[in-house]
């Protein structure tokens, strides 16, 4: 018989899945054909860092760069090194996590925007040592300043409409906050 437990990661992790193919979707869809003065934000790196910090047991880190690794190819942009940093900036987050005591959402979102800088900045060292014509720092940069932006939005998409919310402290026992 399946637990409650395993029966919510198994749910969480179909979720995640269905958001990243969504978001996949909407980015190969060709509606906008012509050059983009200004870059969106990553909504997939949005994504899995606020669903780190609030249920970080429920999705697991190969299924994270799994779907990563996946976008690179999807996105056509050089496999791996995106996937490693976004997936690496995940996994510093999920450490520094502890469910006894609740970050408030300013400081979580000040410790989110640190890591998407060194994440986008760390992509632009690494690709200028490689691959110095193809690189756009400045696209890169304002990206990293629009994922820090939507970061909110997509926390309150993944609160009151996925209901990915904090793991709460209780007794000893770790509860989910949304039943």
């Amino acid at each position: 018989m399946i637990g409650p437990s395993a029966t919510r990661q198994v749910g969480h992790a179909l979720l995640f899945f269905g958001l990243a193919a969504g978001l996949f979707f909407l980015k190969l869809l060709a509606v906008d054909t012509g050059p983009r003065a200004i870059p969106g934000p990553d909504f997939l790196m949005c994504l899995i860092f606020a669903w780190v910090q609030r249920q970080p047991l429920t999705l697991h880190p190969v299924m994270i760069f799994a779907v990563l690794f996946l976008s690179d190819f999807l996105l056509m942009q050089p496999p791996g090194l995106w996937s490693l940093l976004v997936f690496l900036g995940a996994e510093f987050l999920r450490t520094r996590h502890s469910p006894s005591s609740e970050m408030p959402f300013p400081a979580e979102w000040g410790f989110v925007s640190i890591i998407v800088v060194i994440i986008s900045l760390s992509n632009i060292l690494i690709l200028s040592m490689f691959v110095p014509e193809l690189l756009h720092a400045d696209m890169v940069m304002v990206q990293a300043l629009m994922t820090v932006t939507m970061y909110p939005v997509v926390v309150i998409f993944c609160h009151y409409v996925l209901f990915v919310r904090r793991d709460i402290q209780m007794d000893g026992i770790t509860r989910g906050a949304a039943r």
